[in-house]
């Protein structure tokens, strides 16, 4: 990108908070890796006993069993490296989650955090389920990942004001996707409302939905292309989300990654996996040019990617 001057001002943060952000964040990301050795032993071994023999069993989330053969030596030394490896990362677990609750308070009392609640709460949602790799989050609410990472603040809050937020969901990997809906016996609808309750499907809308205080969730998808059905419907609950085209969603979905860990105004932490600031900037632009954009949007676009254009600039070179 080429030089030009400051144009736009930023709300750095504290020493304290910026210190108390990597401080969270260490402790967020190595959560994030026990949890993902504890999902390597969810299930369990035992042994079972047939036509006079003992067999060391294996028992998955699913309920699904597997002989690993009969006692014996080898046998027993799987059994007792499993039993201790499970009970050492559950272990490890259950404590970092005790010291994600006081970073949690820290990022409170020291203000680190602005994220909304429902944002959070839904990634949080998403990641357990074990949805996460399945949707990004695109447009205004990509702008927390970023100023997260840079370690300042927007200073136009104007800019971050948005009561929706879009999830874009990877078709691609729309077999597994439902696979795991089936494991969870769950719908995503259901899943929203263990957010919040009054989550509801518009009548005439069906990829929006809406709760209680106007907030909406849009799941938004590429176009239609390699046989993918339209319209799509996340699963086969009859009340359920139907994904809805979204012009270049194709690109976004095609374009490097970005995640950041954000914080919400009470202090609570989320993995926001978004798209990279580059396409991001991208995006907004062509959305600002479109002439059928309403015009209150088209100025904002244009302000979000002049924002985020700057913030790389002056804070994230290395992703210009």
């Amino acid at each position: 990108m080429e030089n030009s001057p400051k144009k736009y001002h930023w709300l750095n943060l504290s020493d304290d908070a910026k210190r108390q952000y990597i401080d969270a964040q260490s402790v967020f990301t190595v959560l994030e890796e026990a949890q993902n050795e504890a999902v390597q032993v969810r299930g369990g071994m035992h042994w079972k006993k047939q036509n006079g023999n003992d067999y060391l069993i294996r028992s998955s989330a699913k309920n699904s069993q597997k002989s690993l053969g009969r006692r014996s030596e080898e046998t027993i030394a799987i059994f007792e490296k499993f039993i201790a490896r499970k009970a050492r990362v559950e272990q490890r677990v259950k404590n970092l989650k005790a010291e994600l609750v006081r970073h949690q308070r820290m990022n409170n009392a020291l203000h680190v955090g602005r994220a909304p609640q429902i944002l959070v709460d839904i990634l949080n949602r998403l990641e357990v389920s074990g949805l996460s790799e399945h949707f990004s989050v695109v447009g205004t609410h990509s702008l927390y990942a970023y100023e997260s990472t840079a370690g300042v603040r927007f200073a136009m809050a104007d800019a971050l004001a948005t009561n929706d937020i879009d999830l874009l969901w990877d078709t691609r990997k729309r077999i597994s996707f439902i696979a795991h809906m089936d494991f969870l016996g769950s719908s995503m609808i259901n899943l929203l409302r263990k957010v919040d309750p009054t989550f509801a499907l518009r009548e005439f809308q069906r990829y929006t939905a809406v709760n209680d205080k106007g907030f909406e969730v849009d799941i938004i998808r590429r176009e239609a292309k390699d046989l993918d059905p339209h319209p799509l419907r996340l699963t086969d609950a009859e009340d359920e989300f139907a994904a809805v085209q979204a012009p270049k969603a194709g690109i976004l979905l095609n374009s490097p990654k970005f995640s950041s860990m954000i914080i919400s105004t009470s202090g609570h932490m989320a993995r926001m996996n978004t798209i990279a600031p580059k396409t991001f900037i991208d995006f907004k632009r062509w959305m600002g040019e479109r002439p059928d954009r309403d015009p209150l949007k088209k100025s904002r676009d244009i302000l979000q990617a002049d924002l985020v254009e700057e913030l790389v600039r002056e804070y994230l070179p290395h992703l210009g």
